[in-house]
This record gives C-alpha cells, structure tokens and sequence, in this order.
C-alpha cells in the first residue's frame, strides 16, 4: 500500500486497486495527536504526582515516548482511514444546486 512512509503507490501490488480516491488528509495526525499526547500528558502527570523529578528529566522521559507514538502510530492510522473510505465509499462533497 505504501511506497515511502507516507507516500501510496498508485495501485495496488495484489488487486490492482487504484488508490486515486485515497485522500486521508490531516485525519490520522489527528488521531495520533490525540492518543500520543494524552498517553504521554496521563503519564506524565502519573511521575510528576508520585517522584516529582526536575522538568529537564521530564523532557529526557516524554520527548522520545512521543516521537515514537507519533511516528509508530501514523502509518496504521493512515492505512486505517483510506480503508474506511473505500469501504464506506467516500468521496469528496458536492453541493446539491437543485438542478440550477
């Protein structure tokens, strides 16, 4: 499904399946901000109420746990939603001009 990271190739290698209808957008660094950030945000708030260490080890802990759920998590994320859009038949929205 993917040619880079992020990048799709243009078909599919098993189906055929064109994947000039994908367009997940800004959707999965959506979700992964949400989930990475309130992970962290909970844990975070977890060693602060029971060690209190200094922020510099707060950083030391929080910033690589971060990059690594955000980076982990965008791919399957992206894959998820192109999924749901074929699935649900998705296509980008038209206004209805009442024959006009």
């Amino acid at each position: 499904m993917f040619r880079g990271f992020l990048t799709l190739t243009p078909r599919c290698e098993r189906c055929g399946l064109d994947y000039g209808f994908a367009d997940s957008g800004d959707g999965p660094a959506v979700f992964v901000m949400l989930i990475a950030g309130g992970i962290v945000v909970f844990a975070a708030l977890i060693v602060e109420a029971t060690w209190r260490p200094p922020y510099w080890l707060h950083a030391l802990l929080w910033l690589p746990l971060l990059l690594t759920l955000s980076l982990g998590l965008l791919r399957p994320f992206k894959g998820l939603l192109i999924a749901l859009q074929y699935h649900h038949q998705a296509e980008p929205g038209r206004l209805d001009r009442g024959g006009r």
